[in-house]
């Protein structure tokens, strides 16, 4: 009985352990029917690349294999965005753009990728060459969910995954951007209607803020009138009497006597401009309460 059973294992071949799915990426690139080509492009490798019950792996063929299948579907995929800069290792470059946001901006990054010798049994290498309109915290966040998409997907064919992830984190950065700019522009309407209550209400006069204002106001006005007297006392020192002016233009002394020359000493007088002196009326100095004439002898 033992023995037959003994053979009967061995007549029966054990099946294959299945192999994990890659964890989709959903997101608003439209991505699961690109992902379903690059799984069909890289399954025919897999298939006869799995593990057996015996321990058995994939000879290095069918790591070739499948690296050169993923390889096809990308290239289909992103042919306007993939490049391939060598061949052993297979390294090429994936440049991933975000939807395009507020203002038709975009953020874009150039991820680099080179597949390990058992890839997809070990993870690939991958780097940011490249990035427009990224913050730095940005730039740590992309390479952080590299990281983590390659460990949850080890054992199977991943880029797509990877660029897919890359996808949908920028264009959660372009919604981010159109937030932030979207409060900063409500704050500064705020600080605006602010401004502008301010403005007409001013600020609520207090009897200490009365007092401040009233001292600096009295001692700006002081200081005007010192320097309005300054002014005026030094352009006072500047001014000539008559006779220092006589001293310094002699012509003065003669100008009256020029003036009567140059009008040949033909001045007319209008004699109706006077009236008779009897007909003006004039106090006697006797009449004056203040005349004394004994002040006209001292004189």
């Amino acid at each position: 009985m033992l023995i037959a059973l003994i053979g009967l294992r061995d007549e029966v071949s054990l099946p294959a352990h299945p192999r994990p799915q890659p964890k989709a990426i959903h997101g608003r690139s439209g991505g699961e029917g690109r992902r379903q080509a690059c799984l069909a492009a890289g399954g025919a490798g897999r298939a006869g690349a799995a593990r057996g019950a015996g321990g058995r792996r994939r000879a290095m063929t069918d790591y070739s294999e499948e690296q050169r299948n993923e390889v096809e579907a990308l290239q289909s995929i992103y042919p306007d965005s993939f490049t391939v800069l060598s061949e052993k290792p297979t390294t090429f470059t994936i440049t991933v753009t975000s939807e395009a946001g507020e203002n038709d901006e975009t953020v874009q990054t150039t991820l680099k990728f080179t597949y390990r010798e058992k890839y997809p049994d070990e993870t690939p290498l991958y780097e940011i060459v490249s990035q427009e309109n990224l913050e730095d915290n940005d730039v740590t966040d992309i390479i952080k969910l590299l990281e983590q998409q390659a460990e949850e997907n080890l054992g199977m064919v991943m880029i797509f995954t990877l660029v897919s992830a890359v996808q949908e984190k920028l264009n959660e950065i372009v919604d981010q951007i159109k937030t932030r700019r979207e409060e900063e522009k409500k704050q500064k309407e705020r600080e605006a209607e602010e401004e502008e209550k301010q403005r007409f209400h001013g600020t609520p006069v207090t009897i200490e803020n009365f007092l401040n204002w009233k001292a600096k106001f009295d001692a700006e006005l002081l200081e005007i009138k010192r320097k309005k007297m300054k002014e005026e006392e030094q352009a006072g020192k500047n001014k000539l009497s008559g006779k220092q002016l006589f001293e310094m233009d002699h012509n003065l002394d003669t100008s009256d006597i020029q003036f009567l020359e140059e009008a040949g000493n033909s001045v007319e007088v209008d004699e109706s401009l006077f009236q008779e002196m009897d007909d003006l009326e004039l106090e006697d100095e006797e009449d004056d309460p203040d005349y004394n004439p004994v002040n006209l002898d001292s004189d």
